[in-house]
């Protein structure tokens, strides 16, 4: 009984801990990573642009218009829906998306670039997000990393095109 109080009371210390680690650092984080492919940017920009069927953590895509705007959304393997609005679109140079679900735990937007040069092009994404949560803002910073999503996405795009993609900062 006395190591289960002990254990209890361990948990609730670093959890408290996080949330107060967590309350000091900064909502907002921008963070971008970039990687080079051998697809040409038409290619890869209309993997970015229309059904994400292709990554292995969606389980559905769909893509939606309503009221003039336009709108991705997608089910994730765990079950997560979230919803996307298309904030701006040059095909096949940029692209960029906002998260439009409301009542996350986080927020922001992901802007892609797209550079060709010499029969590659290099990928870049910027994430500009918010972290509402300060566990959660924790978790991201210092136990996930707040670069684990883009880096994921750039590494399923080099296998959808065939590539192994060296992933840079």
């Amino acid at each position: 009984m006395k190591v289960a109080l002990i254990l209890i009371g361990v948990v609730v210390l670093l959890v408290v801990g996080a949330a107060a680690i967590g309350a000091l650092l900064p909502k907002r984080h921008v963070v971008t990573r970039t990687a080079l492919f051998k697809a040409s940017p038409e290619k890869l920009f209309a993997l970015i642009a229309g059904n994400q069927d292709w990554r292995p953590d969606v389980k559905a895509c769909e893509m939606i218009t309503d009221g003039g705007k336009e709108f991705q959304r997608e089910t994730s393997k765990r079950g997560e829906t979230i919803l996307y609005e298309l904030e701006g679109s040059r095909p096949p140079l940029a692209i960029q998306r906002r998260i439009a679900t409301e009542n996350l735990p986080y927020g922001g937007s992901w802007s892609f670039a797209l550079e060709p040069g010499n029969g590659e092009t290099r990928v870049r994404i910027t994430e500009d997000g918010e972290v509402y949560n300060p566990v959660f803002r924790f978790v991201s910073r210092f136990v996930m990393g707040q670069t684990t999503t883009l880096d994921a996405y750039l590494s399923a795009m080099g296998k959808a095109v065939g590539e192994n993609v060296q992933i840079e900062n």
